[in-house]
């Protein structure tokens, strides 16, 4: 298991067992007002960032304990995007888990089908 999933495994059992700071207890009326900027780039079908070239992901349905933690890693500058950077600066502990609770929605259910297709990088 590389890191990165293992990191997600651990993130989604705390959020499953009930870690308060991972499991979002937002506002979702107050989420859709603060996460309204969003929309901007994830919230257009088909949307691929310019460079480096990617699609931008959905963050509908996705699950509100993962988009907390990658928001913190954004403000911690852990994750490499100046433009998310830049939007998480700003964003108190509540707010993350406002834009959180109205961006999950309906936690996401395994098909056990693979979605799209594996970056060339990662098909060596």
């Amino acid at each position: 298991m590389t890191s990165r999933s293992a990191w997600l495994a651990t993130s989604l059992t705390l959020a499953m067992l009930g870690v308060p700071q991972l499991a979002a207890a937002g506002d979702t009326a107050r989420g859709a007002t603060i996460a309204y900027t969003c929309h901007g780039c994830h919230g257009i079908a088909n949307y691929k960032n310019a460079y480096p070239v990617y699609s931008v992901p959905k963050l509908g349905g996705q699950h509100a304990a993962y988009m907390v933690v990658a928001l913190k890693e954004y403000q911690n500058q852990e994750r490499p995007h100046a433009t998310m950077h830049a939007q998480a600066a700003t964003l108190s502990a509540q707010d993350l888990q406002d834009v959180a609770a109205f961006l999950s929605g309906t936690e996401l259910k395994p098909s056990g089908r693979a979605v799209g297709t594996a970056p060339k990088a990662s098909q060596t």
